[in-house]
């Protein structure tokens, strides 16, 4: 086994569909007579009426060792390349070289025979991967074993469930580790404990295995990929070794400002204002510098509350998940008579959030989050400015005071 050696290359990739069905059969009927005539057909080259390029000049190469993390909104081209890359569909230009065994799941319950039992669609997908009876022989329990799915192994596959048959699927190709596994979503739908357990496996055999990984889900493209690639409409619109920055502007694709949304209102008071003192807004967002200690002003009107109500925050990050509460302390539910507005001045100290776009949700309540009064979300949205590229939420505040060497 040569180490570096390159088992996945991709050279000026394209494939195009019609949107017309009818239209579509007429193209291929054309080609094909085009094909066996021997004319050289430039129409083939370029689009025609209805026609959209949805793979369009890929280029890549994968060593062993390596993870390509593939990333994109809904249609942007990646199952397309897949079936590609998979020898389901044949591209319409651009060449393909992949060595060794190769395992793809793609879809789920692909590759399975729905009326063949667990059991025997282990011994057809290891056939197709060009194992032995005997190979499979010696592997057959360690995949059972993986799948956990024992009792269920000699039922037709068509009664599994998603989750049972991700399972099976992703034991089958983990245990007769390919040379090249192609995973498309698939782990989305396994549980938490299975998928932990998938990633543990992906990084036993990922030094001897070139993977290309396609999710929505950025954690899990962060926590194996090497590199990335981020399609729209087609084409790569970045691609690189910097997977954080990769992932950063998958966001900023998706990222909406300007969006508050009331979660809960029951007419006590309204928010008029939400702010962060000396700072200005760009396209609707503050931009922070890391570290910074920053003062947020909120305004409300009463309407008809006898006392100052709580004030608490909420920070949620670019995929919509708490990742800090704040309970600003010293807050007084002083009895409030006949006020119209109330300003408050929270402090913030050091925010330590790693570069990106988070929401500030604000809630007024009776008393420490009880008995809400009023909550939005997104009422303020701010940036933190900072060179590193990073994934995880919070960048903290270090420095080396003592190296020892012995």
């Amino acid at each position: 086994m040569e180490e570096n050696e390159v088992l996945v290359k991709v050279e000026n990739l394209s494939k195009k569909f019609c949107k017309d069905l009818k239209t579509s059969l007429w193209y291929g009927v054309k080609d094909l007579c085009s094909n066996v005539l021997g004319n050289n057909n430039d129409d083939q080259q370029e689009l025609r009426p209805k026609e959209f390029w949805a793979v369009k000049d890929i280029n890549f190469e994968l060593r062993r060792g390596e993870c390509l993390g593939l990333i994109g909104h809904n249609g942007a081209g990646k199952s397309t390349l897949l079936k590609i890359l998979n020898g389901l569909i044949n591209p319409d230009e651009g060449k393909i070289t992949m060595k060794g065994r190769v395992c793809a799941l793609i879809e789920l319950g692909a590759g399975f025979n729905p009326i063949l039992t667990g059991r025997e669609n282990i011994y057809n997908n290891g056939a197709v991967l060009g194992f032995s009876r005997n190979e499979i022989d010696a592997k057959v329990e360690e995949i059972i074993d993986f799948a956990e799915i024992r009792e269920f192994i000699d039922m037709a596959v068509q009664n599994y469930s998603s989750g049972m048959k991700v399972r099976l699927g992703f034991s089958i190709a983990a245990q007769m580790q390919p040379d090249v596994l192609i995973i498309d979503e698939v782990l989305a739908v396994g549980d938490l404990g299975f998928v932990l357990k998938c990633f543990k496996v992906i990084d036993s055999i990922l030094p001897n295995t070139a993977i290309i990984f396609v999710s929505h889900n950025m954690p899990m493209i962060s926590r194996i990929a090497s590199q990335i690639i981020l399609l729209e409409k087609g084409k790569a619109v970045y691609q690189g070794e910097k997977v954080s920055k990769g992932i950063d502007l998958y966001y900023s694709k998706f990222a909406k400002t300007g969006n508050s949304q009331i979660v809960y209102d029951d007419k006590s008071i309204q928010l008029i204002k939400a702010s962060i003192e000396g700072f200005e807004q760009i396209n609707g967002i503050y931009h922070i510098e890391w570290g910074n200690t920053v003062n947020l002003n909120f305004t409300i009107k009463n309407i008809n509350l006898s006392k100052t109500p709580y004030i608490s925050l909420a920070i949620y990050d670019k995929e919509e998940r708490g990742i800090a509460e704040i309970f600003p302390d010293k807050q007084s539910m002083a009895i409030i008579g006949n006020t119209n507005e109330i300003t408050f001045t929270f402090q913030l100290n050091n925010i330590y959030l790693s570069k990106g776009i988070y929401n500030v949700t604000f809630t007024a309540s009776e008393d420490f989050g009880l008995n809400v009064y009023f909550k939005i979300h997104k009422a303020i949205t701010l940036q933190i400015i900072h060179d590193k590229q990073l994934w995880t939420s919070f960048l903290m505040d270090s420095k080396l005071i003592n190296v020892t060497y012995s």
